[in-house]
């Protein structure tokens, strides 16, 4: 392995995951609530998907939307939490450069996936309280599917060059990424070559997929906001607004540890390399733990579903 890791080479046939840097005394306990989390996601988003199901009364765009946001959270968190916790237990370190590549894709894409499922769950809200009369014929099934199928289009195109342009950098450094994933700057710092073309595509993808998500659903609520306080009183206007709840907090899970972590990668150099990279290990969970999380205990219909089947269990 050391040589491995001072030999020149242009192509690597494997990267050496090594985790979390400095904390490796500690994997046997941080590998727990690691191991603890993933297993909630699983759990919750399958659950999600099996009510969605089988409910009719759950077959609306808002939930169809939920679906999708659960099979993203899904691929988000196991894409990387399983490799992660098999160098926790097993100190499987090694990782093939195509796995590498694929790791990194997914993680982009399912990413920028989830922006996008939240943008077109802000439009269904809008929709529903702008136009209540009009939601059943303006978002049908056919309506649903075009905007999922766009969401994933957009998505998929949109990360295929972080993969393209590292496999066309020479390696000549080291094959080390001291990093729990195939982050797409820890990798590009191991090539031997002017890497600008990475990072500017990157800030490219901020702007061009979060930043203009943030400002779809800053306009969509906008408008929300607006028609809610046009209304007669103020239990209407709560009532109305409970049922944007949900989504509010869906949004605040995805954006907030996003917004810290890219403050924190930029201005923060005195924060310890360890705490980066946990923080980043740890975002790729928020997400698919909280989604399901937050609707099942918001939306009454999933509630009723819950309970339906534990009652029946018992019986």
């Amino acid at each position: 392995m050391s040589d491995s890791n001072t030999t020149d080479f242009t192509n690597p046939s494997t990267f050496i995951l090594l985790g979390i840097p400095g904390l490796e005394a500690a994997y046997t306990w941080i590998s727990i609530p690691f191991c603890a989390m993933y297993a909630i996601a699983m759990l919750g988003n399958f659950t999600i998907l099996f009510i969605v199901k089988r409910e009719p009364s759950l077959h609306e765009p808002m939930y169809y939307f939920l679906c999708m946001l659960a099979v993203t959270d899904l691929v988000m968190s196991t894409s990387t939490i399983p490799k992660l916790l098999s160098i926790f237990w097993f100190n499987s370190r090694e990782i093939s450069f195509s796995a590498c590549l694929t790791q990194m894709y997914f993680v982009h894409s399912s990413s920028a996936m989830e922006s996008g499922i939240l943008v077109a769950m802000a439009f269904d809200r809008y929709v529903a309280i702008c136009h209540p009369l009009r939601h059943s014929t303006i978002l049908t099934n056919s309506v649903v599917a075009k905007i999922g199928l766009a969401v994933v289009l957009r998505s998929g195109i949109l990360a295929l060059p972080y993969p393209l342009l590292v496999r066309q950098w020479p390696y000549c450094r080291t094959n080390i990424i001291p990093h729990s994933y195939c982050a797409h700057i820890a990798v590009v710092k191991q090539a031997c070559a002017d890497v600008r073309v990475s990072s500017y595509y990157g800030l490219f993808d901020i702007i061009s997929e979060s930043g203009m998500d943030m400002f779809l659903i800053a306009v969509s609520y906008t408008q929300i906001l607006r028609t809610i306080f046009r209304l007669p009183t103020k239990d209407a206007r709560l009532k109305t607004f409970r049922t944007c709840i949900s989504h509010v907090c869906a949004i605040l899970a995805l954006y907030m540890p996003d917004i810290f972590s890219s403050l924190v990668y930029r201005f923060g150099h005195n924060v310890p390399q360890h705490f980066l990279v946990l923080f980043a290990s740890v975002y790729l969970l928020v997400s698919p733990v909280l989604h399901p999380i937050i609707y099942g205990v918001r939306t009454k219909q999933i509630r009723a579903r819950l309970l339906r089947i534990f009652t029946h269990k018992e019986t």
